[in-house]
């Protein structure tokens, strides 16, 4: 296989300021950094570095997105307010997701290696790609930011491949521990991109991602939400993915695969209650690839999400980069035989419960055929 790799360093200088966390500092809060900082990002990428895997990887530069790509998701006065607040000294674009100076630029180069991560997907000139951008982006809605995204990186670039590159059925596979609301919000009504969240139950945003919410109009049917209950370990994950993920996204039939890749279902994050380790992301990435194979001719583009463990995120990152691009390099997890042989690992009967609520609504999907 041959893999794209979009970085660019900019994306580091994201300022999300000093915090507790995810709260602002307060009289019982003494300030830290906010959860959404460049550290995690950078030690992923000095993983694929120094693992010898990024020698195996094709760069595809990112560039910025134009306003009018991003308009096309978002409100232009949301996009003016968030330039204007980012060309003086920052400000919060929505529920904690903070901002510095120059920060609009940035968010606009993730959304925008998202868009080259997929038209060197759409070129050939790679088979699939791993865009590791900063700010993410799935929890965006059109008049705000929200969970530390400001601009809706991943709806951003459907719509590009939609309405620029003609591509049309696009499907999008979230696996961040928290739903993808903002790219649901993005989709809801359309028939033609196929929305999957797989998240903790209950958790962030709070009332969202519920099986209820399957699509409205001729969309109907075309989002699947699959909450899981917290501490979900591998044997839930591959239930989900095995009975409802696969059987969804062979029964639409896309033309392309995005992955919203978020880390914070891993066994030590601190915003999830999950216990996935890398060997889990490894073997659910082998699973998306092997259904794009029979259904898009492997087009999977991978846009970074959460994931905020600093020392395991880039663990679990790197497996997914290596199993995108075929290749095992000399890199051994220490965390993997802690996690996996922890208690819970297996398909508990309540988890499965909730698996098989949620693949009643893979007859709901529309065909590809439709």
């Amino acid at each position: 296989m041959t893999t794209g790799w979009v970085w660019d360093e900019r994306c580091l200088w994201h300022d999300t300021g000093r915090y507790a966390g995810v709260r602002p500092p307060g009289p019982w809060l003494e300030p830290h950094v906010h959860l959404e900082n460049a550290e995690v990002k950078r030690r992923m990428r000095s993983l694929v570095e120094v693992s010898g895997l990024l020698a195996q990887l094709t760069p595809i530069a990112a560039r910025p997105a134009t306003v009018e790509e991003v308009c096309r998701f978002h409100d232009p006065a949301y996009v003016e307010r968030i330039r204007t607040l980012s060309a003086a000294d920052g400000g919060d674009a929505g529920g904690a997701t903070p901002f510095g100076h120059g920060s609009f630029e940035l968010a606009l180069l993730s959304a925008g290696g998202i868009i080259a991560a997929v038209d060197a997907v759409l070129d050939e000139t790679v088979d699939n790609a791993y865009a590791l951008v900063r700010p993410p982006g799935h929890h965006a809605l059109p008049d705000r930011g929200m969970g530390f995204c400001i601009f809706g990186n991943v709806a951003i670039a459907v719509m590009h491949a939609r309405r620029v590159r003609g591509v049309g059925r696009v499907a999008v596979v979230d696996w961040d521990v928290h739903h993808g609301n903002g790219t649901q919000a993005a989709f809801y009504g359309d028939p033609d991109v196929l929305t999957i969240s797989i998240h903790q139950s209950g958790g962030f945003p709070h009332g969202s991602g519920r099986l209820e919410e399957t699509g409205a109009g001729a969309g109907a049917g075309a989002n699947v939400n699959i909450p899981l209950p917290p501490g979900c370990g591998t044997g839930a994950y591959v239930a989900a993915f095995e009975r409802v993920v696969v059987p969804a996204l062979r029964r639409f039939g896309p033309e392309l695969i995005v992955v919203a890749s978020g880390f914070d279902a891993a066994g030590m994050d601190p915003l999830g209650r999950m216990m996935l380790h890398s060997d889990s992301y490894r073997q659910l990435t082998r699973m998306v690839m092997d259904a794009a194979a029979l259904c898009c001719a492997g087009r999977v583009v991978c846009a970074h999400e959460g994931g905020y463990s600093a020392h395991l995120s880039p663990l679990c990152g790197h497996a997914v980069v290596e199993t995108l691009a075929g290749v095992r390099t000399a890199l051994e997890d220490p965390f993997v035989e802690h996690i996996a042989g922890s208690d819970g690992q297996e398909l508990a009967p309540h988890q499965a419960e909730a698996v098989e609520r949620a693949a009643g609504l893979v007859d709901r999907v529309p065909r590809r055929s439709a």
